[in-house]
């Protein structure tokens, strides 16, 4: 919650200073300007705030589901501090201007070495928890947590191959460079979303769902084809990204084929969760916490759907370096993880402090309503706006480039 805050405050700024770009940023000080501030934002709600959610839930669901003790002892502290001591040395890095310099402002290499430590030990504890369960069923929700675990050690070790100029230097230089490394970040920019932000968080929708509405998973086969269909297919996604760019055009055609193939496997899963609420809608009217996770769902089918159509090349000549892809990302970012995290740390919270109820129910229903209306908002205004921009970038022709170079 400390890092949610966090992070969101920091997109509220550097929102504010897109339209007024003076504000909260002092020439003296070039951590408050907006290129230093932006991958400190996206950093903190995405692996700050959404890596925490994920690593409690994670740590709660596996012990229930397995009936077993964590595995490792301390092990599970080392991991909580230790990957909240990289959130600090990455987002002093960012601040600082001690990064990579590339696509996503990587923090350098320091800071990657403890987070190998640190997700090395995360990978133990889990896999030791499910190798000594006493349930001998391992639970859809810890494939998803697993595949989430390993994909994301892969992908942080090839995107981050670095060598330092020396130990007592902060700069190094990848192992990566052009078209290839372009690739290399796209191809692990794109299954940070497919595994961080969509394996992991579905996850919690396989176990809070059921649990709230006290009923199994409307379909636990189509829950096994969703896992398998998703994590085969997402880790090939990622070259729609560089539509239109050096990349060779096989590469690019292959990244958006298996990006539209995403679209089935998504559904499967937006389908299997809401169709556990088969003659339990009622519940919706009384329950808020049930009504966040839901609607949830509803924006990962929504998000689901846009990401495939934007990466036909066609439709991606109009959104591609627009506001239209901003919103799209926000949409997911907002209603789809925003959501299932809230709703699973609402859930959460009475469970382990014992508690009959939420402090107060109302106010989960202002939380839910004025950020429903948020984020309709945010995302339809950004949709239109995008597509503007494509149509009046578009609108140019060479007669009016040539004369605007000219003047």
């Amino acid at each position: 919650m400390f890092w949610g805050i966090a992070g969101m405050l920091v997109g509220l700024i550097i929102a504010l200073q897109l339209a007024f770009p003076n504000l909260f940023y002092f020439p003296g000080l070039p951590f408050t300007n907006f290129g230093r501030l932006r991958p400190l934002h996206t950093s903190a709600v995405i692996f700050a705030f959404g890596g925490n959610v994920l690593i409690a839930t994670s740590f709660y669901v596996v012990q229930r589901r397995c009936r077993a003790r964590l595995f490792g002892g301390a092990l599970s502290w080392l991991v909580f501090w230790g990957y909240n001591t990289f959130i600090v040395l990455a987002g002093t890095g960012y601040l600082l201007g001690v990064t990579q310099g590339r696509e996503y402002a990587e923090p350098e290499w320091y800071a990657d070495i403890w987070l190998t430590i640190v997700w090395v030990s995360y990978l133990i504890v889990f896999l030791g928890t499910v190798w000594k369960r006493k349930e001998p069923h391992i639970y859809v929700a810890n494939w998803f947590y697993l595949a989430f675990i390993t994909t994301v050690a892969m992908l942080h070790l090839v995107n981050n191959l670095t060598m330092p100029i020396s130990l007592l230097q902060t700069k190094s230089y990848s192992a990566f460079s052009g078209v290839q490394d372009a690739l290399t970040q796209w191809w692990y920019g794109h299954n940070a979303v497919g595994f961080f932000l969509t394996a992991g968080f579905l996850a919690l929708m396989y176990y809070f769902i059921p649990k709230r509405v006290n009923r199994p998973i409307y379909s636990y086969r189509l829950s096994i084809v969703h896992f398998w269909t998703l994590i085969f297919i997402y880790i090939w996604a990622g070259p729609h990204h560089l539509l239109y760019t050096a990349l060779p055009d096989w590469a690019q055609t292959l990244g958006m084929t298996f990006s539209i193939l995403l679209w089935m496997p998504s559904w499967g899963g937006m389908i299997n969760g809401l169709m556990t609420l088969s003659s339990a809608w009622d519940k919706l009217r009384t329950d808020p916490v049930l009504r966040m996770l839901v609607v949830s769902v509803a924006f990962y089918g929504m998000a689901t759907f846009e990401g495939p159509v934007m990466s036909i090349k066609t439709v991606n000549a109009l959104s591609h370096y627009t506001n239209w892809t901003i919103g799209h990302v926000h949409s997911g970012a907002l209603g789809w993880v925003g959501y299932v995290s809230f709703g699973a740390l609402y859930c959460l919270v009475p469970w382990l402090w014992k508690k009959e109820r939420l402090y107060s129910n109302a106010l989960v229903e202002w939380h839910f309503w004025i950020s429903t209306l948020g984020i309709v908002l945010y995302i339809t205004s950004l949709w239109v706006a995008g597509i503007m921009q494509g149509l009046m970038w578009r609108a140019y022709n060479d007669y009016e480039i040539r004369l605007t170079m000219r003047i």
